[in-house]
């Protein structure tokens, strides 16, 4: 929160309302990135490591980098389009739900290390969506 002085009353609010929404997308345009630029740098050390396939991994490094940069350009907008951080909300739920169902059925043949990161993944992609949620019924 941030206050500035009038000539001798009490300070004033300036907060933004989008202050937590803005965080939010932040933070998941950075991990989104980071993992976007993991799975395309190194893919030939995480394919035995995930046993996840170089040739499923670059096309999501591909998307994930891409998307983070949106991300981030929506949550540096002076107003953050409503439409737009639904629409992320939207896909962050999306991808956390498939990934747990993706690794339920063993859909990419993972190792364990692979279907435990493919959960956990998840879960962060889940969590960074509930609050940007809570972001923007707040903003």
């Amino acid at each position: 929160m941030t206050s500035s002085r009038t000539m001798g009353t009490t300070p004033v609010r300036t907060e933004r309302r989008d202050g937590l929404l803005r965080r939010a997308l932040l933070v998941d345009a950075v991990l989104t990135g980071a993992n976007g630029v993991g799975y395309l740098a190194l893919a030939t050390v995480l394919d035995s490591i995930l046993g996840v396939e170089r040739s499923m991994q670059y096309p999501v490094g591909v998307f994930l980098a891409v998307y983070a940069v949106w991300v981030y350009f929506v949550a540096r907008q002076e107003r953050i389009s409503r439409a737009a951080a639904g629409f992320v909300i939207g896909l962050n739920t999306l991808w956390a739900v498939l990934s747990v169902v993706t690794a339920a059925v063993g859909a990419l043949g993972a190792t364990g290390a692979g279907t435990a990161w493919i959960v956990l993944q998840g879960l962060v992609v889940g969590a960074v969506a509930a609050v940007q949620y809570v972001g923007l019924r707040r903003a």
